[in-house]
């Protein structure tokens, strides 16, 4: 059977991606990265993909002027899937994509498309969701949050078939650049966990399990 081929989409720092580059460096997943796709030309994640010799390309998600909203999202969705097709992915990781991917991207990797959230299922959907935890923590509404990831089978915002998930417990004794820091290690040890799900069960999974 041959390596499992994932395609990396990230917009920023990219360290959950070094995380995974990591992990198949060592051996611990019988994998590759075959593409880091970033909507930002400047994006950090372009440098650590170049760095492991993993192909890497940015389309630049600013708004073509001329072009109204709708169109230019299905045109921009068009461009990502047609740059990622040659590269024949087994899974697309989401590792810190700022976009709402639509149907005309999402209908030719469908079941196929991973996407990581600092949150629980069924909480915080959308940006900022750390910051918007520990303010809900301070305020006394919630306990815990955490992270997870999940399938992505439609325009929902941080929805879809959850894979796994990580509980983490913010703690009154720390400060948010501590729980942030918690956050994300969390992130890395799920990132891995998935991956290890996903490997030897890419011609098995269901949707929604």
């Amino acid at each position: 059977m041959s390596r499992t081929r994932f395609v990396v989409m990230v917009s920023g720092n990219g360290s959950n991606l070094q995380v995974l580059i990591d992990a198949i460096a060592r051996g611990e997943l019988d994998a590759e990265i075959v593409l880091v796709l970033s909507s930002d030309p400047d994006a950090h994640a372009l440098a650590r993909a170049g760095k492991a010799g993993i192909p890497a390309l940015a389309l630049g998600s600013r708004h073509a002027p001329g072009l109204d909203k709708a169109t230019f999202r299905r045109a921009y969705d068009g461009a990502l899937a047609e740059a990622i097709l040659p590269y024949r992915p087994d899974y697309i990781f989401l590792l810190g994509w700022m976009r709402i991917l639509g149907t005309e991207f999402i209908d030719h990797f469908r079941d196929r498309i991973v996407n990581l959230h600092p949150a629980l299922p069924g909480t915080f959907p959308g940006t900022h969701a750390i910051e918007r935890a520990w303010e809900a923590f301070t305020r006394g509404e919630i306990r815990e949050t955490g992270v997870m990831t999940h399938f992505v089978p439609d325009e929902g915002v941080d929805s879809g078939p959850v894979i796994a998930f990580e509980r983490v417990v913010p703690s009154r004794g720390e400060t948010l650049e501590d729980f942030e820091a918690r956050m994300h290690e969390a992130e890395h040890g799920l990132v891995i966990r998935t991956a290890g799900i996903l490997v030897p069960d890419r011609n098995s999974h269901v949707k929604g399990e």
